[in-house]
Protein backbone atom coordinates (compact mmCIF):
# COMPACT_ATOMS: atom_id res chain seq x y z
CA UNK A 1 0.00 0.00 0.00
CA UNK A 2 1.39 3.38 -1.04
CA UNK A 3 1.96 5.90 1.77
CA UNK A 4 0.20 8.54 -0.33
CA UNK A 5 -2.87 6.40 -1.00
CA UNK A 6 -6.23 8.09 -0.56
CA UNK A 7 -8.34 7.27 2.55
CA UNK A 8 -10.91 5.44 0.38
CA UNK A 9 -8.28 3.04 -0.93
CA UNK A 10 -6.76 2.56 2.50
CA UNK A 11 -10.23 1.87 3.92
CA UNK A 12 -10.92 -0.73 1.25
CA UNK A 13 -7.63 -2.55 1.84
CA UNK A 14 -8.00 -2.33 5.61
CA UNK A 15 -11.51 -3.77 5.51
CA UNK A 16 -10.32 -6.70 3.42
CA UNK A 17 -7.34 -7.35 5.70
CA UNK A 18 -9.42 -7.15 8.88
CA UNK A 19 -12.00 -9.50 7.42
CA UNK A 20 -9.34 -12.08 6.62
CA UNK A 21 -7.77 -11.75 10.07
CA UNK A 22 -11.15 -12.17 11.73
CA UNK A 23 -11.69 -15.32 9.70
CA UNK A 24 -8.37 -16.73 10.98
CA UNK A 25 -9.30 -15.91 14.57
CA UNK A 26 -12.78 -17.42 14.19
CA UNK A 27 -11.31 -20.64 12.81
CA UNK A 28 -8.98 -20.89 15.78
CA UNK A 29 -11.84 -20.69 18.24
CA UNK A 30 -14.60 -22.34 16.21
CA UNK A 31 -16.89 -24.91 17.71
CA UNK A 32 -17.80 -22.96 20.84
CA UNK A 33 -21.48 -22.83 19.89
CA UNK A 34 -21.65 -19.18 20.95
CA UNK A 35 -22.65 -16.65 18.26
CA UNK A 36 -20.43 -13.74 17.31
CA UNK A 37 -22.84 -11.20 18.81
CA UNK A 38 -22.90 -13.07 22.11
CA UNK A 39 -19.12 -13.44 22.07
CA UNK A 40 -18.76 -9.71 21.44
CA UNK A 41 -20.95 -8.92 24.47
CA UNK A 42 -18.99 -11.33 26.66
CA UNK A 43 -15.67 -9.83 25.58
CA UNK A 44 -16.92 -6.30 26.24
CA UNK A 45 -18.12 -7.26 29.72
CA UNK A 46 -14.75 -8.84 30.38
CA UNK A 47 -12.92 -5.74 29.18
CA UNK A 48 -15.19 -3.02 30.64
CA UNK A 49 -16.75 -4.76 33.62
CA UNK A 50 -20.39 -4.98 34.74
CA UNK A 51 -22.82 -2.57 33.11
CA UNK A 52 -26.45 -2.01 32.20
CA UNK A 53 -28.07 -3.22 28.99
CA UNK A 54 -28.45 0.39 27.82
CA UNK A 55 -24.76 1.17 28.33
CA UNK A 56 -23.74 -2.13 26.78
CA UNK A 57 -25.96 -1.49 23.74
CA UNK A 58 -24.37 1.94 23.27
CA UNK A 59 -20.88 0.44 23.47
CA UNK A 60 -21.82 -2.30 20.98
CA UNK A 61 -23.60 0.25 18.77
CA UNK A 62 -26.89 -1.64 18.68
CA UNK A 63 -30.38 -0.98 20.04
CA UNK A 64 -31.10 -2.01 23.64
CA UNK A 65 -34.06 -4.09 22.41
CA UNK A 66 -31.74 -6.13 20.20
CA UNK A 67 -29.25 -6.57 22.99
CA UNK A 68 -31.93 -7.82 25.38
CA UNK A 69 -32.35 -10.98 23.29
CA UNK A 70 -28.59 -11.55 23.30
CA UNK A 71 -28.36 -11.02 27.06
CA UNK A 72 -31.31 -13.36 27.66
CA UNK A 73 -29.53 -16.12 25.78
CA UNK A 74 -26.35 -15.52 27.75
CA UNK A 75 -28.32 -15.60 31.01
CA UNK A 76 -29.93 -18.90 30.05
CA UNK A 77 -26.54 -20.37 29.13
CA UNK A 78 -25.05 -19.25 32.44
CA UNK A 79 -22.45 -16.88 30.96
CA UNK A 80 -23.82 -13.72 32.61
CA UNK A 81 -25.88 -12.79 35.62
CA UNK A 82 -28.24 -9.91 36.24
CA UNK A 83 -28.23 -8.06 39.57
CA UNK A 84 -29.87 -4.95 40.95
CA UNK A 85 -28.24 -1.63 40.10
CA UNK A 86 -26.57 -0.22 43.24
CA UNK A 87 -28.25 3.20 43.00
CA UNK A 88 -31.27 2.74 40.72
CA UNK A 89 -33.62 -0.08 41.64
CA UNK A 90 -35.35 0.10 38.25
CA UNK A 91 -32.20 -0.90 36.37
CA UNK A 92 -30.23 -4.14 36.29
CA UNK A 93 -26.50 -4.69 35.98
CA UNK A 94 -25.14 -7.40 33.69
CA UNK A 95 -21.91 -9.12 34.73
CA UNK A 96 -19.91 -12.16 33.68
CA UNK A 97 -20.24 -15.34 35.69
CA UNK A 98 -17.26 -17.60 36.27
CA UNK A 99 -18.39 -19.64 33.25
CA UNK A 100 -18.47 -16.46 31.15
CA UNK A 101 -14.99 -15.43 32.29
CA UNK A 102 -13.66 -18.89 31.48
CA UNK A 103 -15.24 -18.79 28.00
CA UNK A 104 -13.71 -15.38 27.24
CA UNK A 105 -10.30 -16.48 28.52
CA UNK A 106 -10.33 -19.65 26.38
CA UNK A 107 -11.57 -17.77 23.32
CA UNK A 108 -8.89 -15.10 23.73
CA UNK A 109 -6.15 -17.69 24.10
CA UNK A 110 -7.24 -19.47 20.93
CA UNK A 111 -7.58 -16.26 18.90
CA UNK A 112 -4.48 -14.58 20.29
CA UNK A 113 -2.46 -17.73 19.73
CA UNK A 114 -3.50 -17.94 16.10
CA UNK A 115 -2.85 -14.26 15.48
CA UNK A 116 0.52 -14.39 17.26
CA UNK A 117 1.49 -17.37 15.11
CA UNK A 118 0.54 -15.49 11.94
CA UNK A 119 2.54 -12.43 13.03
CA UNK A 120 5.60 -14.50 13.93
CA UNK A 121 5.45 -16.72 10.85
CA UNK A 122 4.55 -14.22 8.12
CA UNK A 123 6.15 -10.93 9.15
CA UNK A 124 9.75 -9.87 9.53
CA UNK A 125 10.81 -8.30 12.84
CA UNK A 126 10.64 -4.85 11.19
CA UNK A 127 7.13 -5.55 9.90
CA UNK A 128 6.10 -6.78 13.35
CA UNK A 129 7.19 -3.41 14.79
CA UNK A 130 5.11 -1.57 12.18
CA UNK A 131 2.05 -3.63 13.09
CA UNK A 132 2.66 -2.96 16.80
CA UNK A 133 2.85 0.78 16.09
CA UNK A 134 -0.40 0.65 14.08
CA UNK A 135 -2.45 -1.09 16.80
CA UNK A 136 -3.18 2.06 18.86
CA UNK A 137 -4.30 3.86 15.70
CA UNK A 138 -6.60 1.00 14.71
CA UNK A 139 -8.05 0.91 18.23
CA UNK A 140 -8.72 4.66 18.00
CA UNK A 141 -10.58 4.13 14.72
CA UNK A 142 -12.63 1.30 16.21
CA UNK A 143 -13.56 3.11 19.42
CA UNK A 144 -14.46 6.50 17.98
Amino acid sequence: MDAGQEPQGVAEELQLAIGLLVRHIRMASAGSGVSLSRTSVLKRLDRDGPTTVTELAQAEMIRPQSLNATVSGLLTAGYVERTAHPTDGRRKVIALTERGRRFVRERKEAGHGRLADLIADRLTPAEQRVVAQAVPLLRRLAES
